[in-house]
């Protein structure tokens, strides 16, 4: 068994800032594409930046785009996301339409998530799997069909006593009896008499 898992950023796998129940954010922030003006790995680059990357800023408005070109270095796409993440990517002999389809997948991404220990095997933005408490949780489900005023609802409830009041009902219930007793024997001691 490999340790690696050691080295890599923990964390839970959760959309950042709840994307997708309001409307969706892209997470992509700026893609900065670095490439070399004579070097032979560069082409599909070189291609792309020519024909296509005015269409994919049109379509992106939201993504900043740097080209910056480099000496004999080779060509790389760096996204960085909103969550502060960066995304580097090779494209050493990629054609223009591989780079298209590298940013592609760049801009539905939301960082490098993919390299991620999770903690625990689930997340919830609320600690309680059954979800938050609320005063009709426990509530039976047929007082949503009742009327209001309803007298049987207005009624308390028949609860059991407690073992407290059970025990002062046997004290007055002896106590009463003690009472009945002594004052019969007090009446067959006066009859005695």
């Amino acid at each position: 068994m490999s340790n690696k898992h050691l080295f890599l950023k923990s964390g839970f796998p959760r959309a950042p800032l709840q994307n997708g129940l309001g409307r969706y954010i892209c997470q992509l922030q700026r893609v900065t594409l670095k490439f070399c003006k004579n070097h032979g790995a560069s082409r599909g680059m070189r291609g792309f930046i020519e024909n296509h990357l005015l269409d994919f800023a049109k379509e992106n408005p939201g993504v900043v785009v740097y080209v910056k070109p480099r000496r004999h270095r080779g060509p790389v796409i760096v996204g960085e996301y909103l969550n502060g993440d960066r995304e580097w990517l090779s494209c050493q002999n990629a054609t223009k339409d591989d780079i298209s389809k590298w940013l592609q997948l760049l801009k539905t991404q939301n960082g490098s998530s993919s390299a991620l220990r999770l903690r625990k095997m689930w997340h919830t933005d609320i600690p309680s799997i059954q979800g938050p408490w609320t005063p009709f949780t426990l509530r039976n489900p047929e007082d949503n069909m009742e009327t209001f005023p309803n007298e049987a609802a207005s009624r308390p409830l028949d609860l059991e006593q407690s073992a407290t009041e059970k025990l002062i009902e046997l004290f007055k219930q002896q106590r009463l009896a003690d009472d009945s007793k002594s004052a019969e024997q007090v009446l067959e001691e006066k009859r005695a008499e």
